[in-house]
């Protein structure tokens, strides 16, 4: 599905395990291999104290600077709440152009809206994320499918609803079978 490796870059502080997983499912799901980077810093600069969150484009620019090698798309993964201009928060944000993504875990945890941890349930949610926003660096738009991992997610039940897979439509829109 994707052409080249994908390279997963933890962006400050984000669990080994997780990262580890991730690129253990993203290699089942996409078909493809995933490489992991060394951590990258978090500036300070990237944070905005009035909102109380990270500027999300900021994330974008800063994998655009790494080095591509053979590498196809390149996922950032931050452990810390984003937000985009005009919008509260964000699970993720990507840019086609670059074939930069960005995936912001802390609102996919159970426990930031005061429910009980579920690890397996947050994971999936990083994986979806991820896929989607990996979706967007392929050139796919939001899908009206509510299954299809492409379908906008403004609410966590819509991540939970969705698959982590490209429906038919979208395979075929980026050339899978």
């Amino acid at each position: 599905m994707i052409k080249g490796s994908l390279l997963a870059v933890p962006i400050g502080d984000v669990s080994q395990d997780l990262m580890l997983w991730l690129k253990s499912a993203l290699t089942d799901t996409l078909n493809c291999d995933v490489s992991l980077r060394d951590s990258i810093s978090l500036p300070s600069e990237w944070y905005n104290s009035a909102r109380g969150q990270y500027c999300g484009v900021d994330f974008l620019r800063a994998l655009e600077h790494i080095p591509r090698k053979d590498y196809g798309p390149i996922l950032g993964v931050a452990d810390v709440n984003c937000y985009a201009c005009g919008l509260n928060f964000v699970f993720g944000l990507a840019d086609p152009y670059t074939g930069v993504a960005l995936v912001a875990l802390p609102r996919l945890r159970q426990s930031f809206y005061g429910l009980a941890e579920d690890e397996e349930l947050f994971r999936q949610r990083a994986l979806k994320e991820a896929v989607h926003e990996l979706g967007h660096t392929l050139g796919l738009g939001h899908c009206t499918d509510t299954l299809c991992v492409m379908h906008f997610s403004n609410m966590l039940n819509d991540t939970d609803r969705k698959s982590a897979n490209y429906c038919e439509l979208c395979k075929r829109k980026i050339g899978v079978k």
